[in-house]
């Protein structure tokens, strides 16, 4: 391609977002993105990834909406076949279209073979921001040619705070005193938990949650890995969907999927979780051969793709908001503390909690999740498994996340929360 056809290009990409900005709501997400630009510092590159159609693109351009900033997405068919060595003319398409940019968003960039050297070269002189729907996007070539020098963030769907703003659900000082106030978020909750994060589905509907599953599975996993046995994989994947928050093993895995390889099964695993469609916990141990042999648990990114796209036939809310709590933590780690790990627990006896919090050396916070909506309905096993993992694991800090229960509870000198999902969830 010459200039002119890639300043066409660039052109209506940049007017196609311009128009979503004035036609679509759009709504501030609860990052710090003064903090994120001062990432941008040369020679950095900032690397925001995560999910397919979670609104990167979108987000890259509301942090340099008061920036002079070219926007190029490689997404674009009209690319299909662009080469590395064409990259150069995309970028003096960019300042013949904007001038002297102090900022350039490279959306999609890996869909370009050999794209690392283009970036690793303009990084010296322009704050790049590049996205992709991988976590292995830095590992290769750039990765060694930057040596150290990009920031990886990773961006979710909607957490609810996000979606009650689009909403218009207002949450001002001291609104939890207000019945009618807290009764229209509970309500808004029970709707998040089933539709999920994804900002396209409040505009389309959930029909659209089934083209992204696909585009998914398709396009960031079937053909960027040359799947051989496509099927097993998408079997793969809709067995995982439909066993969300359970533990697995790749044994059993493999004798479900037909494959024959136990590697091939934790590869294509690793593949699924590398596009963000999953993400493995692992069982909290001291001793690093126990933590890798033992059973881990799965989670999907959005709760939506879960009621929409799973072979489930019950309601699951139990697990439903164990989900959701899990994908909040990841979010709450990947925004605010990576130090933070998160595991669960369980011993000989089957005696299980279900999300341990590390930071350092330190267990500072151990979590169980229930769906119950009254002081009777907290089930003895899960509190017993709190003061013997708390015990343990030297942690006093412990929390019981409810649908609808708020009170302390005191057992054997030892003190526990209990907080309601929506208000841990609003904190």
């Amino acid at each position: 391609m010459n200039t002119e056809e890639i300043k066409h290009v660039i052109k209506s990409q940049r007017e196609e977002i311009e128009e979503v900005f004035q036609r679509e709501r759009i709504v501030e997400r609860d990052i710090n993105t003064e903090e994120l630009k001062k990432y941008l510092t040369h020679p950095n590159v900032l690397a925001i990834l995560g999910v397919r159609r979670c609104g990167k693109s979108i987000f890259s351009c509301l942090m340099l909406r008061n920036e002079n900033y070219g926007y190029v997405n490689f997404f674009d068919e009209r690319f299909i076949g662009l080469r590395a060595e064409e990259l150069t003319h995309v970028l003096q398409a960019c300042y013949e279209l904007h001038g002297d940019i102090d900022y350039i968003v490279l959306d999609e960039i890996q869909n370009v073979p050999g794209w690392e050297r283009f970036v690793s070269r303009i990084r010296t002189s322009k704050r790049v921001i590049i996205t992709g729907s991988n976590s292995q996007l830095l590992s290769g070539e750039l990765s060694t040619f930057l040596t150290g020098r990009h920031i990886d963030f990773v961006l979710f769907p909607f957490n609810f705070r996000e979606y009650l703003r689009w909403h218009s659900i207002n949450i001002e000082e001291n609104w939890e005193y207000s019945e009618k106030k807290v009764a229209e978020v509970k309500s808004a909750l029970e709707h998040y938990l089933y539709t999920g994060g994804y900002p396209e589905v409040y505009t389309f509907g959930k029909k659209i949650l089934g083209t992204i599953y696909m585009d998914i599975i398709e396009h960031d996993v079937v053909r960027r890995y040359a799947i051989k046995k496509p099927s097993a994989l998408r079997n793969l994947a809709r067995y995982i969907l439909s066993n969300f928050s359970n533990e697995i093993t790749y044994s059993k895995l493999k004798g479900i999927t037909g494959l024959r390889d136990i590697h091939t099964v934790s590869r294509y695993l690793t593949y699924l979780c590398n596009a963000y469609l999953f993400f493995i916990l692992e069982r909290f141990s001291y001793k690093l051969k126990e933590q890798i042999l033992a059973p881990k648990k799965v989670y999907c990114i959005d709760s939506g793709l879960i009621n929409a796209l799973s072979f489930s036939t019950s309601r699951n809310l139990g697990r439903m908001i164990e989900n959701l709590v899990f994908i909040e933590l990841m979010r709450r780690k990947h925004y605010r503390n990576m130090d933070m790990e998160v595991y669960y627990w369980r011993d000989y006896q089957h005696k299980e909690v279900d999300f341990v919090i590390k930071v350092g050396n330190r267990v500072v916070q151990l979590i169980q999740v229930t769906d119950a909506s009254g002081i009777d309905e907290v089930e003895r096993r899960e509190i017993d498994a709190l003061i013997k993992a708390g015990e343990l694991l030297d942690c006093s800090e412990m929390l019981i996340l409810t649908w609808d229960v708020e009170d302390t509870l005191k057992k054997g000198g030892h003190t526990i929360q209990l907080l309601p999902l929506w208000k841990w969830l609003l904190m």
